[in-house]
């Protein structure tokens, strides 16, 4: 089978769901444009991971020649803003601000610490002997903990958000094991990795994704 245009159709395909929000749900449209907007650029670290996690044939075969792709971009503009609405948009709740009775708590101060402890701490973790995907999933649960020590008004919803938001990626990994087998095993770099499988996901592509939705996609 030729894989060469998979990864384009299948970061594309998050744009339905992402288009379904914003037409369906109005009210987030400015939350989703802007988490979008601010997680589109963490397709750009495509490089610390391909292809010691996994190897994509991408259009141009940008991966292959320079370790970037458009894909990325494509896939986290969309999983960001969905993941940022997804949430509220199901339970019907509307997006507040902290009260202003919080803003005085000494944790608050901690706000900017928070925002890069996940950097810190993959930074710390990188040249480990292991697969970069391993520093990235412990930093990124580093920072969701520090958010949600930080913002205990978030944390059982960041919590109930993140099982969502696993289940619906978890569909989307499906329909990539069901529609073209074969690819799991052709892309990742599945001899590197724990070998544990969930449906034939990779369970470190399920970890990734929900430690994404623990430490950026608060809503």
């Amino acid at each position: 089978m030729n894989f060469q245009y998979v990864w384009l159709y299948w970061s594309s395909a998050f744009l339905v769901p992402w288009l379904g929000l914003w037409l369906l749900a109005p009210a987030f449209r400015t939350v989703m444009l802007r988490a979008s907007l601010l997680t589109m650029p963490f397709g750009l670290v495509e490089p610390l991971f391909v292809p010691a996690y996994w190897n994509p044939p991408s259009v141009f075969d940008l991966a292959q020649r320079t370790r970037f792709d458009l894909e990325s971009l494509v896939s986290c503009f969309a999983l960001g803003g969905t993941g940022a609405a997804l949430y509220n948009a199901l339970t019907r709740r509307q997006l507040r601000a902290l009260p202003a009775s919080e803003h005085s708590e000494q944790r608050h101060r901690w706000h900017r610490a928070v925002l890069v402890t996940p950097v810190l701490t993959f930074v710390a973790l990188y040249f480990l002997p292991w697969n970069p995907i391993y520093a990235g999933i412990v930093a990124m649960v580093a920072g969701g903990v520090a958010t949600a020590w930080c913002r205990t008004d978030l944390a059982r919803k960041t919590l109930i958000g993140g099982a969502i938001f696993l289940g619906y990626y978890a569909v989307f990994m499906a329909a990539l094991v069901i529609f073209t087998p074969g690819y799991i095993d052709r892309v990742w770099n599945v001899q590197h990795l724990s070998g544990n499988r969930i449906a034939g996901i990779p369970i470190e592509e399920l970890a990734v994704d929900l430690r994404r939705k623990l430490t950026y996609f608060k809503g």
